[in-house]
């Protein structure tokens, strides 16, 4: 009943859907030759069912549409709403909400084909995209598979199979244990042997799950146990591997296409070295560091890699390079690769088209030369909603305000809209968007992403679209100096929080020059509309720091070429008072550019275009994010600011520090309790473990004590801060 309930929901909200899904800069061709053949000749599948949920099914489907294939979506109660459920053309509800009811179950998906009469089933990424048996079972049940063949996922998907292939294939691989290890002792002697730190992989792994890296025995031992647990929860596999940790490592990937024909091709690479447990966070097309030589040896044995497994469809090998720009192997994965876009937008290819031509049949119609060289740079950050002030533990929750960016260069693949529901069943990875930028050259893609983050409005969930713009900043990234470790070097925890992300000086008095823009715009709607005529003076207080400043109309020519032109009746008109805001130190000209929101402020600084978001606004107060941090800014009257010096600070309940208790710190299932009233703990003991979107996270105790009582239990859901025990 349930899911005939959501059926009938998504049936009549699809049509509203659609409308809302189908103008997006994204829809247009990748290509001038794609917009030309895309709908040449006979149509290549009667219908393609999309395996897969949020923004990668609605990614696929997009091209499909453009091909004039219709569509069918899949999906579980709790998404019964979702974008990509009323953006298709068919909806089939699969089971409820978690994964291994309704992503991952297989019977459910393959009766979803034989009623719907689809002809092609694509994957996506994650979920079943790299499951052999679910592609035979497609193919049995008279389907295409738009994928690689099933060899090619057994031998490829399986990390131990895949390096004996690899250096059969005379492609470079990383020291280590040639096959699956049997247990934790096991993977201790083969470290001995290898030497420390390693790497603990599953074999079934990917997406950053099932993975630790240790320096020693005792982090080997308890990160076996984990990773096992992980791998086992998110893959149904536990077995393990073990191979050498390359330190400094820099994450650098080759796209391959192959079809039914023999014919392989690679693309320019991809670095994605910017991860956070793992998983990629920020990405780019090309790499920094690779030189045409390197990005030939690369894609040769990328290639050869490929031929010698039998691959067809698009596919990705991974590599690791140390500084000196020699590479290893890593892993291959035998799907679509969320990072897509980026090399989508330097080569003007479509990747779902190309694999949707190589299921139904088609050769390649691209050359290796075609590829060989990028066409400018291209940037992708992955959205998460994830909460960067707790240790990236995932944020759920309803988008109460969203609005993506666009612009030239611009494309945010996402499946979700302004009210969507973040839900605890799914991985945060897949939770929001892909921001992608393009531009001329390096510098041009990284403005491009700048801009972009600092106008992605997203309320309702905590997320890390903040850490991501400030990385943006970091001289080292700048320079292209990355590694893997990039963000724990950088960004450890307590800093990632989006109050602790660093604000240069410059951009700091900008902060509390729009700061002072905002207020003198509140007064003049509350007096009317009338411009500010005279010198006001101000104290702004910044990380408690007051700030004396005076803010006065500007002259027009100090505004630039726009703000003139306002000034004489031109196209400028509508846009915010100029004016010329005086710091202790500098003279800063701001206005409002128009086209504000409640939330976001489009500025100019010296000239310079600026986007503000507001988070919050009181009388005397703005909660700010600025570059990606957030600060708040106090606004007052020189006299006010003199009494504000004598003012009690407020006392704030600091959850982290109430040693008395152990709380959740974000929405899950317990899936363990480790201790029991009475018994005594020291601090690091382990006292319970919750999961949410497929990672495991420890709860430790702080400090000795001994437990008063538990709260919660084992199998149940807890929410964020909830107290699961109590110590006496």
């Amino acid at each position: 009943m349930r899911c005939r309930g959501a059926l009938a929901l998504a049936a009549r909200l699809r049509e509203a859907a659609q409308a809302a899904c189908t103008a997006p800069a994204w829809a247009r061709p990748f290509s001038a030759t794609a917009a030309a053949d895309s709908l040449a000749g006979p149509r290549l599948f009667k219908k393609l069912l999309v395996a897969n949920r949020g923004e990668i099914a609605v990614r696929v489907m997009r091209t499909a549409k453009r091909l004039g294939i219709p569509t069918v979506a899949i999906y579980s109660t709790a998404d019964a709403a979702a974008v990509h459920a009323r953006f298709a053309d068919e909806a089939v509800c699969v089971g409820p909400p978690a994964s291994t009811a309704s992503y991952l179950n297989m019977d459910a998906i393959l009766e979803a084909v034989q009623k719907t009469g689809a002809d092609a089933v694509h994957p996506g990424y994650g979920f079943l995209s790299e499951n052999p048996v679910f592609a035979k079972a497609v193919e049995s049940a008279g389907a295409t598979w738009v994928g690689p063949p099933t060899f090619a996922i057994e031998k490829m998907g399986d990390k131990a199979e895949s390096k004996k292939f690899a250096a059969a294939a005379a492609v470079s691989t990383i020291p280590g244990w040639a096959g699956v290890t049997e247990d934790a002792d096991h993977a201790i002697a083969v470290a001995r042997d290898i030497g420390f730190p390693v790497m603990i992989k599953a074999s079934a792994g990917g997406g950053g799950k099932g993975m630790r890296i240790a320096w020693n025995e005792r982090e080997l031992r308890e990160g076996y146990q984990l990773a096992t647990q992980e791998a086992a929860s998110a893959f149904g596999d536990s077995r393990m591997l073990i191979e050498k940790f390359i330190e400094q490592p820099r994450h650098i990937e080759i796209q391959v296409l192959g079809d039914k024909h023999g014919n392989v091709v690679y693309f320019p690479e991809r670095e994605c070295s910017i991860q956070r447990r793992n998983q990629k966070v920020i990405e780019e097309a090309p790499s920094p560091l690779v030189t045409p030589e390197m990005r030939r040896a690369m894609g040769e044995q990328a290639v050869a890699l490929c031929k010698a497994v039998g691959y067809h469809s698009a596919g990705t090998v991974e590599f690791l390079a140390n500084p000196q720009r020699q590479f290893f192997f890593l892993e291959m994965n035998t799907r679509l690769q969320v990072e897509h876009p980026i090399t989508e937008a330097i080569t003007g290819q479509d990747l779902v088209e190309h694999m949707l031509r190589v299921a139904a049949g088609q050769r390649l119609g691209l050359a290796q030369d075609q590829l060989l060289h990028p066409s400018g740079w291209a940037m992708e950050c992955r959205v998460y909603a994830e909460d960067p002030a707790r240790g990236f533990l995932p944020s759920i929750g309803r988008l109460q305000h969203y609005r993506e960016p666009r612009g030239p260069g611009v494309r945010c693949d996402s499946g979700v809209q302004e009210g969507s529901e973040i839900s605890m069943h799914y991985d945060p990875m897949a939770s929001i968007s892909k921001l992608v930028t393009h531009g001329p050259d390096r510098a041009g893609a990284l403005a491009g992403m700048r801009s972009a983050l600092d106008s992605y409005v997203i309320r309702g969930v905590q997320h890390n679209a903040p850490l991501l713009r400030s990385v943006l900043d970091v001289p080292h990234f700048v320079e292209g100096n990355v590694s893997t470790a990039f963000l724990a070097e950088h960004y450890p925890t307590p800093l990632a929080a989006p109050e602790r992300l660093p604000l240069s000086e410059r951009q700091c008095d900008q902060l509390l020059a729009l700061a002072a823009m905002l207020w003198v715009g509140r007064e003049r709607r509350l007096s009317g509309g009338s411009p500010l005529e005279g010198e006001l003076e101000l104290v702004l207080t910044l990380e408690g720091q007051q700030v004396p400043l005076a803010v006065r109309p500007a002259d027009p020519r100090m505004m630039g070429s726009a703000a003139a032109a306002g000034s004489a009746g031109g196209s400028a008109a509508a846009q915010g008072q100029g004016l010329e805001v005086q710091l202790p130190h500098r003279i800063l000209y701001v206005r409002d550019a128009g086209g504000s929101t409640a939330q976001l402020v489009r500025a100019e600084v010296d000239g310079e275009p600026v986007n503000l978001q507001v988070l919050a606004a009181g009388p005397r107060q703005y909660r700010l994010q600025h570059c990606g941090a957030h600060r708040v800014v106090q606004v007052d009257t020189p006299v006010s600011a003199q009494l504000q010096q004598h003012m009690p600070l407020p006392q704030v309940e600091d959850f982290a520090k109430a040693s008395a208790v152990i709380r959740s710190p974000m929405p899950g299932t317990l899936v363990s309790i480790d201790v029991a009233p009475g018994q005594h703990v020291n601090p690091g003991d382990q006292v319970a473990v919750v999961e949410a979107m497929k990672m495991r996270n420890v709860l430790r105790a702080d400090v000795e004590g001994v437990v008063a009582s538990v709260e919660a239990a084992a199998g149940s859901v807890v929410g964020a801060d909830q107290v699961v025990v109590r110590f006496e």
